[in-house]
Order: structure tokens, then C-alpha cells, then sequence
């Protein structure tokens, strides 16, 4: 039984967002409020197979996360095979392959959304990727299966580095993919039975085309459609856009009878998001009636020693040249309160975790000189910012 089977329903997971996903911000939720099952941020399979070695950072997680999930991307099936093989020596919970990227420069390229309009290489793929998970339980060693012996060492190292990793045990890891409706038009129905071929645990599904990207409604009547396609077939169906509160993953899964909810930007600067989960699914499991729990925003001075964490880990594993990376993540926060827009003009300008004290330092003095402290200052439910790229 692989780990989905396990997980009470409906599943609330975190969706991988490119660019943001990384194994801090993953591991700053899991501690504050820990989704379903969690997502890694897309990693092409040459570079897990043949890139250069920092490319394997998006890799990295930690123990904390499980049940985690690597994302893949790529065309390939040959590479996907081989890839297939460092996603179980590395323990992951399961491996996704992504289809549903609407970068042109992806999606152009074959991969990503690309795989939409080429359903015979989807399906080798997803074919490719099943024996390489196979043969890999069955003992077949990574240099058996094509990858070099600098690679497999550093897949050791990875290994090592994780803290509390537990004793890898060869089994079969379950396939899952990520799509969208369509690539230029909605072609959902016929996408989900091509997919559904292949027996995937899991088909999470983005209600937009790839021509949508981000734009107008996500369509969770097409979702629906696709939930009833994929029922009685052994494989869940997931629904994932536009989901802003846990109330709006109650009336998601009641409208469309989906098997779980990936939540994606509404997790941005608020990693306490998945705190209430369990209240929405007993509300669920139970059919009470309801709209699902209010949302419950800490206090800000709760939530700047959240910013700190985060921004403290990032610095610790990244280092300050870096930091630039966390600058979006920071504004992130910003959201919500009372001169927030000044502060998060002054946050993406930061270049280490000492400038971030300061910045903070700076505005509790400034809060103090208008009587309104941190503590003073309430909290409106926030509004997400998109960020550079959401899968």
C-alpha cells in the first residue's frame, strides 16, 4: 500500500510552486503547520541525471516533511528512468512527473504542458518512469542503471547530510502526475482518460489551460468533470487553483467531489495555513454542515518571529549571497497590517538575516512612536501574492 492509500481524505496538500517550494520554505510549514503531503520544486531530469551538482539542491528535504513527493520535468523517458532511480535512493515518499508547466521556455520545449499535445510520449514517460521506480526495488544499482559514479556519490552525500533520515528499505514509491485542463483549449475529458491509462496514484489537476496561465477563473466545473472520469479508477483526483482558505477547500471538495486540494499561493507568507486541517475535514468526512473554519491569523509579532525562523534557516543553508532569493518570501509576509506597504518596501531590499532585525527593529520603533505596537496591530485575512511561478 503506498503512502496515498494511508492518508485520510480529502487529502490537503501543498502544490509545488517553482521558485518558491524550496526545502525552506517547506520545512519553515512544516514546522508552523504541516499540509497532507508536500511537493518539491520542479527539477528537470538531466540535470538530476547529468547537471551540474548544485542543481540537485531542489532536492533536498527534510525529515520533517514526509510524506514528500519529488517533481520531475523533462521529455525524455530514457532520462526519466535513470531519474526514477535517484528519486528512491534519495527516499522519497513518491515521485510526480509535471505536466501541467505553462512556462513557454518549458512547455515549448516538449515538457511541462508541452506533453499535453503529445500523449504517446506522455504515456512513455510515465511508462519509463514505472520500471526505473521497479528495477530499483528489485536492487538494480544506480551505475546499472546508466547514472555515473560522481552522481551516485553525490546522491550519498544528500543522504548523509539529511538529519534523522531513516534507513532506506527498497520499495516500490507511487507515480503520480500534475496536468492542467488543456493546452490552448479545454480538453480535459479526453486528457484524463489518455492519463488514466497508465494507472497513476494521483492526477492533480490545475483548472486552467496553459494559455490561461494564471489568468480569469480556475474552472473547478472542468475539475469536477475530470473527478467523476477518475472515480472507481484506483486513481485519486486532486483539484488545485484559486483556493485561498481552508472554507474554500470545504465548498471545493462538497461542489466537485474531488479525492483532495492542493493549496498553493495562499500558502505564501503564511506557513501556520494548514494549522485548521483537520477541522475542515471532519467537517468534511462527517457531512456537517458548515463553511469550514474561520481563518486564524496569529499575531504579528507571532508572525515576525515566523519571518525570522524562515529567513534564520534560509541564511543557514544558503548563505548571504543567496539571500536575495528570500527577499520575495519576506514581502510575503508583509500583508495585512497596518503600514505593511513600508515594510515590505524596505524587506526586498535586505541582504542577510541581520538586515532583516533591523528592518523589524526599525518598525516596532516606528509602531511605538505612533502608540500602535506590534502587538497592538490586528491582522486582516491576507490576500496572496502570485508568485514568479506557480505549477
Amino acid at each position: 500500500m503506498s503512502f496515498w492509500q494511508s492518508l485520510m481524505g480529502p487529502v490537503i496538500g501543498m502544490a509545488p510552486m517553482d521558485g518558491v517550494t524550496d526545502a525552506t520554505f517547506r520545512h519553515t510549514v512544516a514546522i508552523h503547520g504541516n499540509a497532507d503531503v508536500s511537493f518539491t520544486e520542479f527539477t528537470h531530469v538531466h540535470d538530476v541525471c547529468r547537471g551540474p551538482e548544485f542543481l540537485l539542491d531542489s532536492l533536498i528535504y527534510h525529515e520533517v516533511e514526509r510524506p514528500i513527493v519529488a517533481q520531475l520535468y523533462g521529455k525524455d523517458p530514457d532520462l526519466f528512468y535513470q531519474a526514477a532511480h535517484a528519486v528512491c535512493e534519495l527516499g522519497f515518499d513518491g515521485l510526480d512527473i509535471n505536466m501541467g508547466c505553462p512556462s513557454r521556455s518549458v512547455a515549448s520545449s516538449g515538457s511541462g504542458a508541452g506533453l499535453i499535445r503529445t500523449p504517446d510520449v506522455a504515456h512513455a514517460i510515465m511508462q519509463a518512469t514505472r520500471r526505473g521506480i521497479a528495477d530499483w526495488a528489485a536492487g538494480q544499482t544506480l551505475e546499472g542503471a546508466g547514472l555515473k559514479q560522481s552522481r551516485v556519490a553525490a546522491f550519498e552525500r544528500m543522504n548523509e547530510q539529511r538529519q534523522n533520515a531513516r534507513p532506506l528499505v527498497r520499495r516500490t514509491i507511487p507515480l503520480s502526475v500534475k496536468t492542467r485542463l488543456g493546452y490552448d483549449v479545454v480538453v480535459v475529458d479526453r486528457w484524463i482518460e489518455h492519463l488514466l491509462i497508465e494507472q497513476p496514484a494521483v492526477i492533480s489537476l490545475h483548472g486552467r489551460t496553459l494559455e490561461q496561465m494564471y489568468r480569469g477563473e480556475a474552472d473547478w466545473d472542468a475539475i469536477a468533470r475530470a473527478a467523476e472520469i477518475a472515480r472507481g479508477s484506483g486513481t485519486l483526483l486532486f483539484g488545485n487553483g484559486d483556493v485561498h482558505s481552508l472554507q474554500d477547500v470545504v465548498r471545493r471538495v462538497r461542489d466537485t467531489g474531488v479525492d483532495g486540494v492542493l493549496v498553493g499561493r495562499a500558502v505564501l507568507g503564511a506557513p501556520w495555513f494548514f494549522r485548521q486541517k483537520e477541522d475542515a475535514r471532519i467537517l468534511l468526512q462527517q457531512q456537517l454542515p458548515g463553511r469550514g473554519p474561520e481563518p486564524v491569523v496569529p499575531p504579528l509579532d507571532v508572525r515576525f518571529e515566523m519571518l525570522l525562523d524562515h529567513a534564520r534557516r534560509f541564511e543557514a543553508v544558503s548563505g548571504t549571497g543567496q539571500f536575495r532569493r528570500m527577499r520575495k518570501h519576506l514581502g510575503w509576509y508583509c500583508k495585512g497590517f497596518p503600514h505593511a506597504a513600508s515594510l515590505r518596501a524596505n524587506m526586498v531590499r535586505v541582504s542577510s538575516v541581520a538586515d532583516v532585525e533591523q528592518v523589524l527593529a526599525d518598525f516596532r520603533v516606528i509602531c511605538m512612536n505612533r502608540e500602535e505596537g506590534p502587538e497592538q496591530i490586528s491582522l486582516e485575512p491576507l490576500a496572496s501574492i502570485a508568485p514568479s511561478s506557480a505549477l
